[in-house]
């Protein structure tokens, strides 16, 4: 049984894109983000009923915006690694 190995030039194109998006832009939005949520966290910055809400929330927000970083990187590297293998394969 043989398996296909394809990296056709739309694939490699959007692989390109895809890491450009998550290297520049998202990732820094995803800091953006974390860095206002850090402000708000502030009750000398921030304050009253919802804003304290808000504080309680945050340490887990912040971590689920830790872990989407560690998941978009981890989706670069991972189509990254398999195209390689693809083209080392000789799918090109």
């Amino acid at each position: 049984m043989s398996e296909r190995v394809l990296s056709t030039a739309a694939a490699k194109e959007a692989i390109q894109k895809m890491q450009q998006v998550i290297n520049g832009p998202l990732m820094e939005q995803i800091d953006a983000l974390n860095r206002e949520g850090q402000t708000l966290s502030d009750p000398n910055v921030w304050d009253g009923r919802l804003a304290q809400q808000f504080r309680q929330d945050w340490p887990q927000m912040h971590s689920t915006l830790m872990k989407a970083k560690e998941a978009l990187e981890e989706l670069r590297a991972n189509s990254q690694r398999i195209n390689q293998d693809i083209m080392t394969a000789g799918g090109n």
